[in-house]
């Protein structure tokens, strides 16, 4: 689970049309589902899954710009227009199964951005892949996705190993920590993204803990990285959680250099922590948005651009070109990804056999003066 010259508000409309989303349980339809250029078109849409409210509807929202800005834009001249239906999970594992069947049995659905997070996708995935429904994730990271054999699942994104790696290299070499503990929520994104970072630190990694989602009392954590000596922290999780340890971290009196991966790449996250999160480092596959993008995504949304608002709008327009070339089919437009060579607003874009995008960079973003650094990240590979 990035931002520009922006500020990651979450427009008032934006949040209320969220709400009503999750009040009602399944999906919106938005940008117009049918097909108005004439007796020749049918209805078609592409379809988002993923967190729309909830702890993490944030980043969901993000993506959910992304989208609409690339359909928005496709419109404008298509003879036969495409739509926008968004089903929200709030990032839930458990949620997810039941939008997936709904999604593959809308036969109005040509493709699908998402799921957004780890764990919703390895829990949709065979569903989706069964149907032969093709899919690009702007933001699941987790290296097992890629490994279970769904050939219509891709994305944009680089993986947890490629960005643990890149984060324990920078944790001992640009940032010299010689003693790291490392912390997980148990989640499927973030044990996958904390147990790279463990396996690369090799000896310099002095222990590993385990915390739960919506957990609020740190101090055994806490406790326990303090009595190990670290002089750094890696914590692999969302920004809520976070955002609680390096607070009560520094409340403990530790001194130690804080780091987390993407989840925790958010504004957000300054707001948890307060001037606690002063000196964080938080690290993202993904560069600052060009400020030409964030202008339209703002004019066209109303919001500004987020993590993974560019990967969300690539992933769109990666279908909206299989549609430009008459490619209407499942199978078709799948083929048209495994083949799609590209320079995307968030950078080159093509796949390897697995679904796996074939470049990636990762980026470590500073807190600084009580505020996220979203323009001036230093590139860690």
């Amino acid at each position: 689970m990035i931002r520009i010259t922006r500020t990651w508000r979450i427009g008032v409309a934006v949040t209320a049309a969220s709400l009503s989303l999750a009040a009602c349980g399944s999906s919106d339809n938005s940008g117009g589902g049918s097909s108005s250029g004439g007796g020749d078109c049918k209805e078609q849409n592409l379809a988002f899954l993923g967190a729309l409210t909830g702890d993490a509807g944030a980043l969901g929202v993000n993506m959910a710009n992304g989208i609409q800005l690339a359909v928005d834009e496709y419109n404008k001249d298509a003879k036969c227009k495409v739509g926008f239906k968004k089903f929200d999970s709030q990032g839930s594992p458990d949620k997810a199964p039941a939008l997936a069947t709904q999604i593959v049995g809308d036969k109005t659905i040509v493709g699908l951005i998402g799921p957004g997070f780890s764990g919703e996708s390895l829990a949709t995935g065979k569903t989706f892949f069964e149907s032969g429904l093709p899919s690009i994730s702007p933001s699941a990271t987790n290296v097992t996705i890629t490994q279970q054999g769904w050939t219509t699942w891709h994305r944009v994104i680089g993986n947890d190993e490629a960005q643990g790696k890149a984060d324990a290299k920078y944790l001992t070499e640009t940032v010299g920590a010689k003693k790291v503990y490392v912390v997980d929520d148990a989640q499927d994104y973030s044990k996958g993204l904390a147990t790279v970072v463990k396996d690369s630190l090799g000896a310099a990694a002095v222990g590993s803990d385990e915390i739960q989602v919506k957990q609020t009392d740190m101090s055994a954590t806490v406790t326990k990285i303090t009595a190990a000596g670290a002089d750094a922290v890696f914590y692999g999780g969302y920004y809520t959680e976070a955002g609680l340890l390096v607070k009560q971290l520094r409340q403990a009196g530790w001194k130690g250099t804080f780091m987390s991966g993407d989840g925790a790449e958010d504004p957000s996250f300054v707001k948890v922590a307060g001037a606690a999160g002063d000196g964080a480092i938080l690290s993202a596959p993904a560069a600052p948005a060009p400020a030409d993008f964030a202008g339209k995504v703002k004019e066209d949304t109303g919001n500004e651009a987020g993590l993974y608002t560019t990967q969300s709008y690539d992933a769109a327009n990666i279908f909206l070109d299989a549609l430009k070339a008459g490619k209407t089919e499942p199978k078709d437009i799948n083929d048209f990804i495994n083949s799609y060579s590209g320079d995307g607003v968030s950078g080159p874009i093509s796949f390897d056999d697995k679904g796996d995008i074939k470049t990636s960079t990762i980026y470590a973003y500073m807190v600084k003066n009580g505020a996220l650094d979203t323009e001036n990240p230093t590139p860690i590979k």
